[in-house]
């Protein structure tokens, strides 16, 4: 059975630093797409990163450039999202998901994991 499970959310202090996990069971990451995306309170879900576990390509939500990072540990079946610099406007839920390409538009991805919440407060 497919599954991917996100952790690493929390309250965080503007400027602060989270690092999020996204593990896989059930099959193994060598030849998906895995997309990070967020969705705030009464907004819909928005793309934040992709990386493809077969040769490492990144792409990354323009806003996002420079703060966030994306990386796999193929060993691990597992994808990270290194968040940098957080903001308020950075509170989500987010998710991860499977896909078979580079994308950040959430049609392209199949399975999802149950989310982790991140709230960047003061």
């Amino acid at each position: 059975q497919v599954q991917l499970v996100e952790s690493g959310g929390g309250l965080v202090q503007p400027g602060g630093s989270l690092r999020l996990s996204c593990a896989a069971s059930g099959f193994t990451l060598d030849n998906y797409a895995i997309g990070w995306f967020r969705q705030a309170p009464g907004k819909g879900r928005e793309g934040v990163s992709c990386i493809s576990t077969s040769d490492g390509s990144t792409t990354y939500a323009d806003s996002l450039k420079g703060r966030f990072t994306i990386s796999r540990d193929n060993a691990e079946n597992t994808v990270y999202l290194q968040m940098n610099n957080l903001k308020p406007e950075d509170t989500a839920v987010y998710y991860c998901a499977t896909g078979y390409g580079l994308s950040l538009w959430p049609a392209d991805f199949s399975s999802w994991g149950q989310g982790t919440q991140v709230t960047v407060s003061s």
